[in-house]
Order: structure tokens, then C-alpha cells, then sequence
């Protein structure tokens, strides 16, 4: 059983977290929305996929799926971490980076131990090597990383 943070409780984020706990894996999901983070401990979800409402019920009642704010909470023991949030386009149809950016420098500034961080927001090519610069320059200190690429299409 591996521990596992996935960042961003969207679509793609939730899902995969939820998978990944269904396949007895322990799992926190980690939002910077309190609000969404609060309904999603209520039990009610964000969005509609057929079976996962009852998925996550089971996997959060066996303790291998839970919720939180907290980066510090979500990344203490992780040995993986997905990027799952929000790349909207731009009015020039650009990918809009700033959450992964956001996010990466905040397992930067948060992980302890090495970590794998998996992108998984649709993003453009050569993303990964910005990802690991942004965490090389924003690490209090270095611990070893990789950046790998994992987009929802």
C-alpha cells in the first residue's frame, strides 16, 4: 500500500484519488477551496461520475481516503504526488499555468522526503522540466525529486 497526494479535488484530481484508494491505496486529496474540501468531508460530491460518490463513502469509511487544506498533511509520508488542477485557457487560448506553478512551489517549500510529483494537468510540452525547475529553486532544501507527466486528455 503506497501513500499517495493528489492535488486538486476537481474532475481528473478526485477521480484519480479515489481510484487509487479503491485499489487499497491511502490517499489524501489536498484543495486550497475550503468550501469544497468541507462538502467533500459532508460525503457530497462536486461532480456527478456514475459510482463514485459510492466509492469514495467506502474508501473514506476504510481509512484509505480523506480530505484536507493542508499540503503538509497530504505530502507527510507520500511517496507520490499528482499535480490535478486547473490549466483554463487564456483569451489567446493559452494554457493558464498559474495553479501548477502555485502548486509546485508548495510542495517545494513543503516536502521532507523524496518524492515522485506526477503531473496530470493538461499542459504543454516541456511542462515537466518547468515543474522540476520551479521545485529545485523553491526547495528550502534539497531533496531529491522526479517529475513525470501522466495528462488527462
Amino acid at each position: 500500500m503506497k501513500k499517495i497526494c493528489v492535488v486538486g479535488t476537481g474532475y481528473v484530481g478526485l477521480v484519480t484519488g479515489t481510484c487509487f484508494a479503491d485499489l487499497g491505496n491511502r490517499v489524501v486529496c489536498v484543495d486550497i477551496n475550503d468550501e469544497k474540501i468541507t462538502t467533500l468531508q459532508a460525503g457530497q460530491m462536486p461532480i456527478y461520475e456514475p459510482g463514485l460518490e459510492e466509492m469514495v463513502e467506502r474508501n473514506v469509511k476504510a481509512g484509505r481516503l480523506s480530505f484536507t487544506t493542508s499540503y503538509e498533511e497530504g505530502l507527510d509520508g507520500a511517496e507520490f504526488v499528482f499535480i490535478a488542477v486547473g490549466t483554463p485557457s487564456g483569451v489567446d487560448g493559452e494554457a493558464d499555468l498559474r495553479y501548477v506553478r502555485m502548486a509546485a512551489e508548495t510542495i517545494a517549500t513543503t516536502m521532507s522526503e523524496p518524492l515522485i510529483i506526477i503531473n496530470k494537468s493538461t499542459v504543454p510540452v516541456g511542462t515537466g522540466d518547468w515543474v522540476a525547475d520551479i521545485v529545485s529553486r523553491t526547495q528550502p532544501k534539497p531533496i531529491e525529486f522526479a517529475v513525470v507527466s501522466n495528462p488527462e486528455f
